[in-house]
């Protein structure tokens, strides 16, 4: 799971993953409001635990911020899943691609420290892309074969789109005006007469 474990080769104690856990959320609250220049320091008082902590987790900033943006795939995949049984195909892309914009927030604070690990060439960056664009392809094929969307857009056409919304102008409010847009571009992805039933 975390540094520590992987160094030891033991099973982690359950207070060593409750800390990974308390660093995690804190890193990305931290990172989320500060951008990659905030502190670790900042991030263990947050999680109410001591620097070397931190440290024996993630021994440079860049596990840290891998570890939390994966931390967040993790949990869109999941969400994916939970939609998946959503009875409006249209409701569950929309409400997966709303929440997927705390995930782009977390990565915005920590973009510049994550660019040289989300090269396109990296195998991290190809482990998540793979993982975020099979859950919009689960949702996106559920709503075609039902007939409510639209069969000639692609997942990956979908996500370089939500991005390039994501990331047109960084301003107060922009998660605001993502979903704005976000709730047009899904709305041209519907077939007529077949928008959200809920």
């Amino acid at each position: 799971m975390g540094g520590e474990a992987q160094k030891t080769g033991k099973k982690p104690r359950a207070d060593s993953i409750r800390n990974r856990e308390r660093l995690l959320e804190a890193a990305r609250d931290v990172f989320s409001a500060g951008g990659p220049g905030a502190s670790l320091e900042a991030v263990a008082r947050r999680a109410e635990v001591g620097i070397g902590t931190l440290y024996r987790h993630f021994p440079t900033r860049e596990a840290l911020f891998q570890a939390v943006y994966s931390r967040e795939v993790d949990e869109m995949v999941t969400l994916a899943g939970e939609l998946a049984n959503d009875p409006d195909p249209v409701a569950a892309l929309r409400k997966w691609m709303h929440a997927s914009i705390r995930m782009v927030a977390t990565k915005r604070g920590m973009l510049t420290a994550l660019t040289p690990t989300l090269d396109s060439s990296s195998a991290f960056y190809a482990d998540v892309s793979a993982r975020l664009l099979s859950s919009i392809d689960t949702l996106m094929q559920r709503g075609v074969a039902e007939g409510r969307l639209r069969d000639d857009i692609t997942s990956e056409e979908l996500m370089r789109a939500f991005l390039g919304i994501c990331y047109t102008r960084e301003q107060e409010g922009w998660q605001q005006t993502v979903i704005r847009l976000l709730d047009v571009f899904i709305d041209g992805l519907v077939v007529p007469g077949q928008h959200s039933r809920g």
